[in-house]
């Protein structure tokens, strides 16, 4: 019982700070958050994406990854396309922005095309293989054939707290988003970071 709690326990903290680090999707939920638009949604793919990958991780698909590395060469140039293609969509954003209520009822994404964004910037990061399934994955491992699955269960458990926080916390923003120029430099900073994200992608 022991070890299964110190898996446990260890699986949540592992998985909470992978998952913590300022990235594409955790931009695209916070910015979801704070419309409201399609968030119950895409706060479950994030989730359900990050229970998959974590839970192929700990069945041993990472040393697969590691046997294939053209798989995770396509992945990437095809993230860092998508990557640059938000940036420029971010960016005009930024150059026209409004303010919280008039975000809420104009220029709404349908769903579709929300929860097909946060897949691409789940799926098409190869950094997410990297860190859910191949180093969770080799976590996991060291826990023998009796820990590695509550590892996964608490690195589970992290990730799903994570999106809920981000996610549903970011109402509590909406103040501050009431202002056009808040969002200008939301937008600009996702902007920004997606291209950053975009160049370190391609960049050997």
């Amino acid at each position: 019982m022991t070890s299964t709690l110190g898996a446990l326990v260890t699986g949540f903290g592992a998985g909470l700070s992978l998952i913590v680090a300022i990235g594409a999707q955790n931009a695209f939920v916070l910015r979801q958050g704070l419309r409201r638009e399609h968030l119950a949604p895409i706060v479950a793919v994030c989730i359900a994406s990050d229970a998959v990958l974590i839970a192929a991780g700990v069945a041993g698909v990472g040393a697969l990854i590691q046997a294939a590395p053209l798989a995770l060469v396509i992945v990437r140039w095809a993230g860092a396309a998508f990557l640059l293609a938000y940036a420029l969509f971010a960016a005009r954003r930024a150059l026209k922005p409004s303010g919280l209520s008039a975000a809420a009822t104009s220029s709404r994404n349908t769903l579709a095309a929300a929860v097909g964004t946060a897949v691409a910037l789940t799926w098409l990061n190869p950094h997410v293989y990297l860190d859910t399934v191949v180093l969770l994955g080799s976590l996991a491992a060291d826990h023998g054939p009796e820990g590695r699955w509550p590892f996964a269960w608490g690195a589970i458990a992290g990730s799903t707290l994570w999106f809920a926080l981000l996610g549903f916390g970011a109402r509590f923003l909406a103040p501050v988003f009431a202002r056009p120029g808040a969002w200008r430099v939301l937008d600009g900073a996702i902007a920004l970071l997606m291209l950053a994200l975009a160049a370190f992608l391609v960049i050997p």
